[in-house]
């Protein structure tokens, strides 16, 4: 038997941060090396980090990648070891791997299908490299072969699926598996959303059964540009079987999952399948051969290094909990701010993200010990006087209650109860002076006196904003991150408040809907992930002052009793409505018609009135959410505009489509 020892590291890295990514990567190798791996498959970009953006056009940018390249080198003596970077070549920029056997460059291997929808933009700064083209490319006066490259490494073939390659109907591996490749690598930077794990686990089993291959997927981990969350996903398999499966969604700064491949077993699987093609050509210029002697390795059964929490059905609850907590810790530290503020109304979305703070300390500690998880963020010094959980938690996470005439004792204990709960430091603000203050400023201005039947807008706003200067100036004194507590549904129809309930540096619950916040909160109360157990059960049961609210905005008189859904509509069919009409792109009337069907409680026309309620707050409120902070990617339902919902700002507003199913509706 010839049995290699691999590995699929996995790194936290950050866009240009050039020591720290290579400390991550010499940190991985010497894993590596103390477990006697041969082969290593580092992600996608790992020098440079991804999300450069139009960094990557710099020339100085290309060359530091190249000379961290070369520092790298000698730290693969006795390995074969994939990395990422990018590479200027006959005037085109590609999306490159390399391979490096023994402490020499092989060659470069370019990507072919660059992922250019959603979130992702590189075809503005990659060329594709062209499917079986080989050259040369020169690097400080020395030839190193580049393109569509297979390796031999001591009689072991190895290829490469770079990401999307592996994404799109003709993959790259088919042709790997005509020219007899023992081993794929995939070093990937696929950025985390819902259920995504399985479909890449789908693809690393089908391409190694398929391709009858050894395969090795590897990913980025963490927040690492501020949008996009990486959960890390590692995998071996080999014909078929999954071999090894890693850790999701961790707090460290790298991991490492090995299997031992069976390349005699692989390539006897190859040899008695019949639809095998083998295209020979021995001596084909684009098959890269170097010496290398493997080392002898004892077989090892398979291992599933995932988390308990990654077999559960609740495992929608289990990613948004653990990729937010992780996203917030990396936004942290990654901005060295010291901590985050929220202004904690006593509502779900505001409760949603002080519970996610929490989290990034009981999670964190949960994983790394106390003692790592302060050095993470040891450019606060003064977090290590802090013995106990709580002493962080209050240390970090600092809410601020702040009430007008119109608040109400249920929030505020709400409020004041979950604070405490968490141990977070919480303050209250009486900011109700300063309303009226500016009420009492416009009002004389104008000559006449401001009511709730005339100015009904306008008295609403004015108690957010006003909530506004306060926090930004206690986030401030604190050097913390103000987190605004906008969710995807309201920033759907634009209900919030410019420069009041979206103020802040980061909107961490902006890329998910109101309805599944409100069942995340439940859960969190009930339930909770198994780091949140105690002697009396799981979950956070504070969140109960939450929970049995109706969610409003408390910006009106109490005699009012204004709720959200009264303003909007229910959140459930708002949801409903803004995925057909922005995921799935329906125009009204199609919109309407498959409402009613999910929703046949409602009348027709009631259904009707929501549906161009819908229609017309989107198209008015598009400037709002051109202005919302930066929020973290979670699905394909974000409507960030920068980097995955783009609408104009002006728009005929859809007035034609909605004349149209308002002519349907009274023909019914």
């Amino acid at each position: 038997m010839k049995l290699i020892k691999v590995a699929a590291a996995v790194l936290n890295q950050t866009p240009l941060a050039w020591e720290q990514n290579k400390t991550n990567i010499l940190a991985a190798l010497k894993e590596a090396r103390e477990q006697n791996v041969s082969l290593v498959c580092m992600p996608e970009m790992c020098i440079t980090g991804y999300g450069c953006e139009d960094a990557f056009h710099s020339p100085g940018i290309q060359k530091m990648a190249l000379t961290v390249l070369e520092e790298l080198l000698p730290h693969t003596k006795g390995m074969i070891v994939s990395f990422g970077l990018p590479l200027l070549h006959g005037g085109a920029l590609f999306n490159m791997a390399c391979l490096v056997n023994d402490g020499k460059l092989m060659g470069f291997v370019g990507k072919q299908n660059l992922a250019g929808d959603g979130i992702h933009y590189e075809p503005r700064w990659f060329k594709p490299w062209p499917n079986n083209v080989a050259t040369t490319t020169e690097i400080n006066g020395v030839e190193y072969p580049i393109g569509d490259l297979t390796f031999g490494c001591g009689g072991v073939a190895i290829g490469f699926e770079i990401c999307e390659d592996a994404w799109v109907g003709t993959r790259p591996g088919a042709e790997l598996s005509q020219r007899a490749v023992d081993i794929i690598l995939n070093p990937s930077a696929s950025h985390f959303a819902f259920g995504k794990h399985e479909v890449r686990k789908r693809f690393v089993l089908e391409g190694s059964r398929a391709f009858h291959v050894g395969y090795i997927y590897t990913n980025l981990l963490g927040n690492e540009a501020g949008r996009a969350i990486y959960d890390g996903d590692a995998m071996i398999a080999n014909s078929g079987r999954l071999l090894a499966m890693g850790p999701r969604l961790s707090f460290e700064n790298h991991s490492l999952t090995t299997a031992t491949l069976d390349i005699d077993a692989t390539r006897m699987s190859r040899a008695r399948t019949a639809s095998f093609q083998f295209t020979i050509d021995e001596d084909r210029e684009n098959h890269i051969r170097a010496e290398f002697d493997f080392p002898e390795v004892e077989p090892k059964e398979a291992a599933d290094d995932s988390r308990s929490w990654e077999k559960s059905d609740d495992i929608k609850e289990e990613e948004f909990t653990r990729s937010v907590a992780l996203g917030l810790f990396d936004y942290m530290r990654k901005s060295y701010s010291r901590g985050f503020v929220v202004s904690l109304s006593g509502g779900a979305d505001s409760a949603a993200v002080a519970t996610l703070c929490f989290l990034v300390v009981r999670l964190g500690i949960a994983e790394l010990g106390r003692d790592v998880f302060l050095q993470r963020l040891s450019y606060m010094s003064d977090l290590s006087q802090c013995e106990t959980e709580g002493d962080i938690v209050k240390a970090l996470l600092s809410c601020v209650y702040q009430a007008t005439r119109n608040s109400s004792d249920v929030t505020t204990n709400a409020a004041r109860t979950l604070a405490e709960a968490l141990n977070a430091d919480f303050m209250e603000f009486d900011v109700d002076s300063l309303v009226q203050g500016y009420v009492g400023i416009v009002s004389g201005a104008l000559g006449r006196e401001l009511t709730w039947e005339t100015d009904d807008i306008a008295l609403q706003n004015i108690q957010a904003r006003v909530r506004s200067p306060s926090v930004w100036m206690l986030a401030n004194i604190r050097s913390a991150l103000l987190l605004s507590t906008s969710n995807r549904s309201e920033a759907a129809v634009g209900y919030a408040t410019m420069d009041g309930d979206t103020s802040g540096g980061l909107s961490p619950i902006a890329g998910i809907d109101k309805a599944f916040l409100r069942h995340w909160l439940r859960w969190m109360e009930s339930d909770g992930p198994e780091e949140t157990a105690t002697a009396d059960g799981r979950g956070i049961s504070a969140l109960s002052g939450v929970n049995v609210q109706q969610p409003t905005a408390e910006l009106r008189p109490q005699e009012a009793k204004q709720t959200d859904e009264d303003d909007l509509m229910p959140y459930d069919l708002l949801d409903a409505v803004e995925r057909l009409a922005i995921r799935d792109k329906l125009v009204p009337l199609e919109v309407l018609q498959k409402v009613t069907v999910n929703f046949s409680q409602y009348s027709l026309q009631q259904a009707a009135e929501w549906v161009e309620r819908f229609f017309r707050l989107w198209c008015r409120n598009q400037w709002k959410r051109e202005r919302y902070a930066p929020s973290f990617h979670l699905d394909d339902e974000n409507l960030d505009p920068k980097t995955w919902c783009r609408f104009p700002i002006l728009s005929g507003g859809f007035q034609r489509e909605l004349a149209e199913m308002r002519a349907w509706l009274s023909d019914q």
